[in-house]
């Protein structure tokens, strides 16, 4: 899955602290993840998905998926809040 849906969605959630609150409220439909970032930091979210079962889509940089969110710096998880 492209990160393309990501780029033209209407609402997204930047940043690991924000997507992990989405999903613990029940908001995230698709979480975005870069592959480069610290384990400890992306650990809790993928755990959440699997536990939620919300669809993961790993992206290959940090910088890719910031540049995705139209953010100047990369970010190692986003998240759809509606498709």
């Amino acid at each position: 899955m492209p990160v393309s849906c990501l780029e033209s969605a209407k609402k997204k959630i930047v940043g690991t602290k924000q997507t992990l609150k989405a999903l613990e409220k029940g908001l995230a439909k698709k979480v975005f993840i870069a592959t480069d970032a610290e384990q400890h930091v992306i650990k809790p979210l993928i755990r959440q998905c699997d536990e939620k079962g919300i669809p993961v889509v790993m992206v290959d940089t940090m910088k890719n998926l910031g540049k995705a969110c139209g953010i100047e710096v990369g970010c190692a998880a986003a998240a759809l809040v509606e498709e």
